[in-house]
């Protein structure tokens, strides 16, 4: 199958090679030219507009874009819908938030075109690794991308799925993105105490190689772990400050407005937001509080 890849980032060139290597023909496009330069010494046919991504495919024509979420995904979707015609298919593999999906996806059917939302999982290892693909669309959708799904998931029959109507792709990597962030925190909690139990002298490395094998708490973020704690258990270099790139915040949301209780991913959430101050305004008035009405100590600013 011939198809375009908007977006050759991280996780948008892997999964253009992964399918050149699968033995479909990519049309490479990205703002960044080196970029574009890198995919075409791997196979692909660059192409330097959207416009031109439009013209080197055959109807119907299928291009799937990998960019950040918010308003690039908007702006190059856009520009599509205006590029491209009845029967051609446009894939959002990113991370955009499902009620975007839906609306989307209702706009560009006026002009006949298919969108499908596909939630991608696998990060820098999927080249190798395949990649966990989450896809929401139309059935006839879903047969006719087949090909794709067999070629980057980790096997044809393994890692990939159609789980419902647009929107549903995105809907369930969001949960998969939300439960990622709590089961991360509850690995930096743990090896946080095992850090601070300095009569034992732990090897945390060691310790993690240990449950890697066997045990119950086994997986691949604590193989990433492991990787990460080999040379320097106290992680010198790296400073406590953590991110989010939106999926966490969204499935708090969703949590609220069907009143299900989540605190273990809204926690880890919140730890995020913590980690990014410099001093806690929150703590000061804790411990003003406990000073006016019980005379506690106050440990002074520096």
């Amino acid at each position: 199958m011939k198809l375009a890849m908007v977006g050759l980032g991280k996780m948008g060139a892997n999964m253009a090679t992964r399918l050149m290597r699968g033995g479909h023909e990519v049309v490479a496009f990205d703002v960044n030219e080196e970029a574009i330069q890198k995919a075409e010494s791997e196979g692909a046919e660059g192409a330097c507009t959207l416009a031109e991504v439009a013209e080197k495919l055959s109807a119907p024509r299928v291009v799937w874009v990998m960019v950040p979420a918010g308003e690039i995904t908007e702006s190059v979707i856009s520009e599509l819908g205006e590029l491209l015609s009845d029967g051609d298919t446009i894939i959002d593999g990113g991370n955009t938030l499902y009620k975007d999906d839906i609306r989307r996806a209702a706009t560009l059917s006026e002009k006949g075109i298919e969108y499908v939302d596909v939630g991608t999982s696998g990060g820098v290892w999927g080249l190798a690794e395949g990649y966990s693909l989450m896809f929401g669309g139309t059935k006839e959708s879903a047969e006719m991308l087949r090909p794709i799904f067999e070629n980057l998931a980790p096997s044809a029959d393994l890692g990939w799925g159609h789980v419902g109507p647009v929107g549903a792709g995105h809907f369930v990597k969001m949960i998969h993105n939300g439960i990622e962030y709590g089961m991360m925190q509850a690995y930096a909690e743990g090896f946080e105490i095992m850090h601070a139990k300095k009569d034992f002298d732990l090897d945390l490395h060691q310790v993690a190689e240990i449950w890697r094998h066997g045990s119950v708490v086994r997986s691949w973020l604590l193989d990433l772990t492991a990787n990460a704690l080999e040379d320097d258990q106290d992680l010198s270099d790296i400073a406590g400050y953590v991110s989010d790139s939106g999926e966490g915040r969204w499935t708090v949301f969703e949590a609220v407005d069907l009143d299900v209780p989540a605190p273990v991913i809204t926690l880890s959430l919140q730890r995020r937001f913590s980690s990014r101050q410099d001093e806690s305004y929150a703590a000061k008035v804790l411990s003003a509080m406990r000073n006016q009405f019980g005379g506690h100590a106050i440990k002074k600013a520096e």
